[in-house]
């Protein structure tokens, strides 16, 4: 195992810069989900860690040693990729063991490395299989269970479950975890999924456009997201975002419509009269009695998911969209108006030029 650290990371394609100068550290046996859109550069940084991209500037350590100039093979790092890449012609066996067998390891030793590895991964009575005889989610497992038998110091996952569908995805997240639980190897994760994301790691690096926006525990991006694009990927539905005005002594927050919420603790006196953007998931209203709502939704479309039910509406004059999340229970038709309220603290206030997030009082 090892930590792996990046230091002012920065990569040019010809003279377009792709990632501009990120840096963040990954502790020994942390599990890291690198998290961000398509383009975002993700998937570019998890290369350069392993060394499939060359680093343009800055420098990448994998346990304490500077890896820029090293090739993948001296990186000790073993890497998932989304297709699975394992040769069709040969068995499961022949799959996990040809990397041992390149280093010309004793026969011995990899029957041991490979049998111990099916059993964590549960492949034994598939190990005389060929990969065209397994499905999706097996072939993903014999993928990890190659990288299992080098006992590398990292393990590195580009978007590995992207090609599984739904019921495969729950249940090779649930596994790729409760392998970090027994192996503790430092792992880093890419993906665009932020259930994924949620689920599987101990922090997550969120990504747009070459940059790291949030670094933080699933629970504390989610809470307290840094900057707007935090806040509307982390979440689904994502965050509803209203354009506001925070009244002059900073204490409530005001819709265009004249509606307001009171804010939490002691406000935000100093940027009272201030233009804000108003952040709430749809988690987090409240539907309460009728003439007891600080704002009043005109139900638009129902979508009925059976637990939940997402209500899709307008608020005030302006009809500013918003999307409210509501007990399944709840019957709710097209035309209703719902009187809404919400707890001070799960409130948001962003500033509407850059997107950062506002500190109060």
């Amino acid at each position: 195992m090892a930590d792996v650290s990046l230091r002012d990371v920065y990569k040019k394609f010809g003279k377009t810069e792709i990632i501009h100068g990120i840096s963040f550290d990954i502790k020994d046996g942390e599990f890291i989900v690198i998290l961000g859109p398509s383009g975002c550069g993700k998937s570019t940084v998890l290369r350069m860690i392993a060394g499939l991209e060359v680093v343009t500037g800055g420098e990448v350590a994998i346990d304490g040693r500077v890896v820029n100039r090293l090739e993948p093979a001296e990186r000790d790092i073993a890497m998932v990729f989304q297709n699975y890449a394992l040769y069709p012609h040969m068995t499961v066996y022949d799959n996990m063991a040809y990397g041992l067998k390149i280093r010309r390891m004793p026969k011995a030793e990899i029957e041991k490395r490979v049998l111990n590895a099916a059993k964590i991964l549960e492949l034994t009575d598939f190990l005389k299989r060929k990969p065209r005889e397994l499905s999706g989610g097996q072939r993903q497992r014999v993928a990890m269970g190659r990288c299992i038998v080098r006992e590398p110091k990292a393990f590195l996952f580009d978007e590995p479950l992207s090609n599984l569908d739904a019921k495969l995805r729950v249940q090779m997240r649930i596994e790729i975890r409760k392998l970090h639980e027994d192996l503790k190897i430092t792992s880093i994760f890419v993906t665009h999924d932020q259930v994924e994301a949620m689920t599987l790691g101990d922090r997550l690096v969120v990504m747009n456009d070459g940059i790291v926006e949030q670094i933080g525990t699933p629970l504390e991006v989610y809470d307290w997201p840094r900057t707007t694009f935090v806040a509307g990927f982390i979440g689904s539905p994502s965050m509803n975002f209203i354009p506001a005005r925070l009244d002059a002594k900073g204490r409530r927050v005001e819709l265009p419509s004249g509606e307001s919420f009171q804010l939490p603790g002691k406000g935000f006196s100093a940027l009272g009269g201030r233009e804000v953007t108003l952040g709430l998931r749809p988690e987090h209203f409240i539907v309460t009695e009728k003439g007891q709502g600080l704002a009043n939704l005109k139900v638009d479309i129902v979508e009925a998911l059976g637990a939940d039910t997402l209500v899709y509406g307008y608020l005030g004059a302006d009809k500013i969209s918003v999307t409210v999340r509501v007990p399944g229970v709840m019957k709710v038709a097209s035309a209703d108006v719902l009187p809404l309220t919400c707890e001070p603290e799960r409130l948001h206030l962003f500033d509407p030029q850059d997107g950062i997030r506002l500190g109060g009082d």
